[in-house]
């Protein structure tokens, strides 16, 4: 898969998730960036392979050469297309600190969606699209 820009797929039904999504799309100004919220009906996440489920329990971003990034390397993946976290994805490879990074964001993000899934969102119904 190819494409033009870095799409990220997002929790927008959760509170924390869009404030940092937020942040992100004010720093990412006029960048070629599709900010795509997994828990809205319309949502096309078929196109990468996902459904929404997939989509909930971890962060996932897809960057312009189609490359998909899961869990904190889609973090570093986004934070290199961002100009005032361009220096911290630099850091955080360089030193090695991804799998570190991983294991702490892998065990947040079960928490994440095992509560998500208690408050509904994991039962929104799937797009009719969506494989």
């Amino acid at each position: 898969m190819t494409q033009s820009q870095t799409t990220v797929l997002y929790d927008g039904g959760c509170p924390l998730c869009s404030r940092e999504i937020n942040h992100y799309r004010r720093l990412a100004g006029e960048r070629p960036i599709e900010w795509l919220d997994v828990t809205q009906p319309g949502a096309d996440i078929g196109r990468f392979g996902l459904n929404r489920e997939e989509a909930l329990k971890l962060f996932h971003v897809i960057d312009s050469t189609g490359t998909m990034h899961v869990g904190a390397s889609a973090f570093i993946a986004l934070w290199a297309e961002l100009p005032r976290y361009r220096w911290l994805a630099g850091l955080c490879r360089s030193l090695g600190l991804v799998p570190l990074l991983e294991v702490i964001y892998v065990r947040f993000a079960g928490w994440h969606f095992r509560r998500r899934c208690r408050d509904g969102a994991c039962s929104i119904p799937e797009d009719a699209s969506a494989p």
